[in-house]
């Protein structure tokens, strides 16, 4: 059975994207080039990491009106998003970046979630 595998990442609203990944990078130590990455263990081949991303505006979280987004890991997109149908949930989008595959879905509070496989470790 599909299943979430842990925490992919925070998404939010920043004024000003660039400064604030930069403040993430100069004064707590975390960057990578979609935002502050996390590493966490290299014991299995697909270097899991999360991240910590910030976005100018709010086009990427619609159609929630939050101004953030929950991103979890999953270990088989495809299967999990079929569970997700057999319990009469609507999946926003489901797409292949070649790094990795996602999907959406909104929380019972408008709270966008993105499901995240990761395909292939950046380097």
């Amino acid at each position: 059975m599909a299943k979430i595998t842990g925490l992919g990442g925070v998404f939010y609203i920043a004024s000003d994207v660039k400064a604030t990944h930069a403040w993430y990078r100069d004064i707590l130590g975390i960057d990578g080039d979609y935002g502050p990455q996390l590493n966490w263990s290299e014991e299995t081949g697909d270097k899991p990491y999360s991240l910590i991303s910030h976005f100018s505006d709010a086009e990427y979280l619609q159609p929630s009106s939050k101004n953030f987004m929950i991103n979890l890991r999953v270990d088989d997109l495809d299967g999990f998003v079929e569970q997700l149908k057999t319990k009469d949930i609507e999946i926003l989008g489901h797409v292949d970046e070649g790094y990795g595959k996602f999907a959406w879905i909104m929380d019972p509070n408008g709270v966008k979630i993105e499901f995240w496989e990761q395909v292939a470790a950046p380097e």
